[in-house]
């Protein structure tokens, strides 16, 4: 839950319009979720469902590179999420966490802070781009 709860923190705090977006905190588990929660997401809830059902109507995704890969994130991600998040038709701005056995060749080896300052650039700017 610590990166889903920084990304909505700086997304809450840096952004230009308050009030433009929904920011729904879905989590893989009940830790994460509150976390996000307790950061200021609009919305949350827990589990796979959650997420099949959500990833069909969001704008923009946004989460570690492991979303979309079947059985990361040491199991959480079970291949219903995978699919889900990989077929939605929403934005994804994935994060390139080298870990889980998962190494994403051409990413350079960034802080965690440095890929969130950069997550929250892009959501902004792809909310500017559709409003």
């Amino acid at each position: 839950g610590r990166m889903g709860k920084s990304i909505i923190e700086q997304l809450k705090k840096n952004c230009p319009t308050p009030g433009i977006f929904n920011l729904y905190g879905i989590g893989t588990n009940s830790n994460a979720t509150l976390a996000m929660m307790k950061a200021g997401a609009d919305y949350g809830a827990t589990g796979e469902n959650p997420i099949i059902v959500n990833s069909k109507d969001a704008d923009i995704i946004v989460g570690p590179v492991g979303i979309v890969i079947a059985n990361s994130l040491l199991g959480e991600i079970t291949p219903a999420i995978a699919a889900a998040i990989g077929s939605s038709s929403a934005y994804k701005i994935l994060i390139p966490i080298n870990r889980c056995n998962h190494m994403i060749i051409g990413c350079k080896d960034a802080p965690l802070s440095e890929y969130l300052q950069q997550v929250c650039q892009e959501v902004f700017r792809k909310i500017n781009e559709t409003v």
